[in-house]
C-alpha cells in the first residue's frame, strides 16, 4: 500500500480550561456560607470591608483579565489535523489517466480506536443444559452507506419442559453489492424464512401444504409432539434428515420472492379491468415500486450457520463469497494440542474451478467461453451465487419493461444489461450445505476442565476479512486469542505458540500478496474486533490509522466492508473461563508491548 505520513510535530499549547458552569470554570457558581449573627454590627462590618476593597479588585480583574482574554483567544485555536498523502487515480485535462497525491486528514489515536470498536456487540447465553453460549459481532464500513449486514437468533427451549429436546442457533452474515437494500432485507427476512421452512419439513415432509397455522408449526419445531406411533420417525428425526433440503429451499424461495416481486407487481396492475394490455403502465408511484425494486437490483451473497444443539449437529448453508471456518482442537496426550483450520464454504466466484464448470454445464456451449471472463459472471459480476442481482436473471425484455413502468417516472434508471446476456439467470440463491458434527460439553461438565478434542469455534466473515488474512491465521488468531495471548506477538512466533494446522481452501479471489513480517497483536476482549484489528493494522497502528483516515468511496481501493461473527461455546455457568486451550509455551513468554 503506497500511503507516506506526513513526519512533522505540532507545536499544541497545554491549556486546561474549564467548561462554563462546571466548578472552576469562567462562570463559578458562587459559593453560599452560612452565618451565625448576634447582632447586625458583624454583618455591616463586613459590608464596609468589601466597600474599600472592591476598587483593587475590579483594577486587578481588569489588568489580570484583559490579557488572559487576548491569550486564549489567540492561543487556543484548534490545531490543524495531521495529514498523509493518498495517490488517487484520476482524469488529467487531458483525458487520460493519472495518479496525484491527496492530502488526507489522519485520525488520531483515540478517535481510530473509537472507530475499531463502534459497531461492536457481543452476548453470552447460558443454556439449561450448561453450555454457555458466546457469540461476538463487529464489523468495519468501507462504503457508505455499509453494504454488510448480519442477524442472529436463537431458538429456545422450554425450560418447564424436560423432554424438550434442544436449541436451535442462527447466525448469518450478509455481503451485499450495489447498494446496501438486498443485504437489509436479508437480515430481517433469511432467518424466519429458514425457520419456517423447517417448520414445514416437520409437518409435512413430503412438501404438500400443512393444514396447522404457521405458529403451530412454529411451536411444533421448538416444542414438538411425542409421535403415537413407536416406529414413526420423531419429528427431530424428520429434522435432521431434511435440514439441508430445508435449508436450500429457504435460500432459493426468499430469492425468486425478492426477484419476482415487481414481475408480480407489473402482471397485477395489468390484469386489471380496463387496464391497457399494449402500454406499459406508469408505476413509479405504486406505493411498493422502489420497496420491490431495489432488493432486486442490488445483490447480496449471505452465509448462514445453524447449531441444531439435539443432534449435536451444525449445518452452513453458503451463497456467495462470504466463507465459515471452523477452529478444531486436537489434544496431545501431555494436554497441549493444536488448532486445525477446516474450511466450510468454498469461495463462489468464477475464478473457483468447481463453479466455472457448473456456470458452463448450465448454459449452451457457445456460451462456454462467455459465462466467465476474467473471473466474472459475463465479465461483471465477482460472485456466481448471490440473492438478487436481477439484471444477471432476468430477460433483456424484462429488464425494458421494469425499467420503464417503476423507474423512468421516478428519475431513475437501470444499470446496462450485460452486453452478453444470452440464457438467463446466470446466477442462483442456491446454496451450498456443510455438515459437522458437534461434540458439545455436557451439563456435568466442569468450567475449567481441559477441553477435549473437537470442533470449538466458527468464524463467519464477509470477504473484506478473507482479503486480508487467510484462513489458517484467522484459526491462529482465534486460537491465541481464547488461549489468554496478550500483547504484540511477531508473525514468525505465533505458529509456535498457537499451533495450527492448515486445512484446504478453495480460493475464489486472486490473491493478495501475504507480508510475512511485522507482527499479531492481543489487545481487544471481542474478538471479532480482534480480527478485524489484525486484517487492517496487524501490530502497526500507523497502518490502522490511515486505512481508517480514507473516507468513502476512496477507501474501497485499499479495503473492502468487513462484518465477522465468531461464535464458540463451553461448559459451565456465566463465570466460566474460555481459556481453556493449553498453548506449546508459557503464556508469559508470549506478552510484550508494541
Amino acid at each position: 500500500m503506497q500511503l507516506s505520513l506526513l513526519k512533522h510535530k505540532v507545536n499544541r499549547s497545554a491549556i486546561l480550561r474549564c467548561p462554563i458552569g462546571t466548578p472552576g470554570g469562567p462562570y463559578r457558581a458562587v459559593q453560599r456560607h452560612n452565618y451565625s449573627l448576634s447582632s447586625g454590627q458583624h454583618l455591616w462590618s463586613e459590608v464596609g470591608m468589601l466597600r474599600r476593597l472592591w476598587k483593587p479588585v475590579v483594577g486587578a480583574a481588569v489588568l489580570v483579565g484583559v490579557p488572559s482574554y487576548l491569550y486564549f483567544k489567540y492561543t487556543s485555536k484548534v490545531q490543524p489535523r495531521m495529514t498523509f498523502d493518498l495517490p488517487v487515480r484520476m482524469r488529467g485535462p487531458d483525458g487520460k489517466p493519472t495518479v496525484v497525491k491527496r492530502p488526507i486528514g489522519l485520525l488520531t489515536k483515540e478517535e481510530a480506536e473509537e472507530r475499531l470498536k463502534a459497531y461492536a456487540t457481543s452476548a453470552s447465553t447460558v443454556r439449561p443444559n450448561g453450555i454457555v453460549w458466546k457469540q461476538t459481532t463487529a464489523f468495519m464500513p468501507s462504503n457508505n452507506p455499509i453494504e454488510d449486514a448480519n442477524a442472529s437468533q436463537i431458538i429456545q427451549r422450554d425450560v418447564l419442559d424436560k423432554s424438550s429436546p434442544g436449541d436451535l442457533l442462527f447466525f448469518a452474515v450478509m455481503d451485499g453489492h450495489a447498494g446496501p437494500y438486498t443485504s437489509r432485507l436479508l437480515s430481517k427476512v433469511l432467518i424466519p424464512s429458514v425457520a419456517l421452512e423447517l417448520a414445514l419439513f416437520l409437518q409435512q415432509p413430503s412438501g404438500t401444504e400443512p393444514k396447522a397455522s404457521t405458529l403451530q408449526k412454529l411451536k411444533s419445531l421448538i416444542w414438538p409432539v411425542e409421535s403415537s406411533s413407536s416406529h414413526a420417525p420423531s419429528p427431530l428425526e424428520e429434522s435432521r434428515k431434511y435440514t439441508p433440503l430445508a435449508l436450500e429451499r429457504a435460500f432459493t424461495n426468499l430469492d425468486s420472492e425478492i426477484v419476482d416481486s415487481p414481475l408480480r407487481i407489473l402482471a397485477q396492475e395489468m390484469s386489471r379491468d380496463g387496464a391497457d394490455k399494449k402500454t406499459i403502465p406508469n408505476l413509479s408511484q405504486h406505493p411498493m415500486a422502489m420497496a420491490s425494486m431495489l432488493p432486486a437490483m442490488s445483490g447480496s451473497c449471505a452465509i448462514l450457520a445453524l447449531f441444531d444443539t439435539a443432534h449435536r449437529d451444525l449445518y452452513i448453508a453458503s451463497t456467495g463469497d462470504c466463507r465459515a471456518v471452523a477452529g478444531v482442537w486436537e489434544e496431545n496426550e501431555n494436554g497441549t494440542g493444536t488448532w486445525r483450520t477446516d474450511v466450510l464454504t468454498e469461495d463462489q466466484t468464477g475464478r473457483n474451478p468447481n463453479e466455472l464448470k457448473r456456470m458452463q454445464s448450465e448454459h449452451p456451449a457457445d456460451e462456454a467461453d462467455t459465462v466467465i471472463m476474467r473471473g466474472r459472471v459475463l465479465g461483471g459480476l465477482e460472485p456466481t451465487r448471490a440473492f438478487g442481482d436481477a439484471r444477471y436473471k432476468w430477460s433483456r425484455d424484462a429488464q425494458a419493461v421494469l425499467n420503464k413502468a417503476f423507474l423512468e417516472g421516478n428519475g431513475e434508471s437501470m444499470r446496462a444489461t450485460p452486453a452478453l446476456l444470452k440464457t438467463p439467470p446466470y446466477v442462483t440463491a442456491r446454496p451450498a450445505i456443510t455438515h459437522r458434527k458437534l461434540n458439545l460439553p455436557s451439563a456435568d461438565s466442569e468450567p475449567n476442565a481441559k477441553s477435549k478434542s473437537g470442533l470449538r469455534f466458527v468464524v463467519l466473515a464477509t470477504d473484506g476479512l478473507w482479503d486480508e488474512l487467510s484462513s489458517e491465521e484467522v484459526v491462529a488468531l482465534v486460537g491465541g486469542h481464547l488461549a489468554g495471548l496478550k500483547g504484540a506477538v511477531p508473525k514468525s512466533e505465533l505458529s509456535k505458540l498457537v499451533p495450527t494446522a492448515s486445512g484446504a481452501t478453495v480460493e475464489g479471489k486472486e490473491k493478495r500478496l501475504k507480508d510475512g513480517s511485522g507482527s499479531w497483536v492481543f489487545f481487544d476482549d471481542n474478538v471479532s474486533t480482534h480480527l478485524i484489528r489484525n486484517a487492517l493494522g496487524r501490530g502497526d497502528p500507523e497502518r490502522l490509522r490511515q486505512l481508517l483516515s480514507i473516507p468513502a468511496p476512496l477507501s474501497r481501493n485499499y479495503r473492502d466492508d468487513i462484518t465477522c461473527t465468531v461464535v464458540y461455546w463451553e461448559a459451565g455457568g456465566e463465570d466460566a473461563k474460555s481459556s481453556t486451550f493449553s498453548i506449546s509455551k508459557p503464556e508469559a513468554q508470549a506478552k510484550a508491548k508494541l
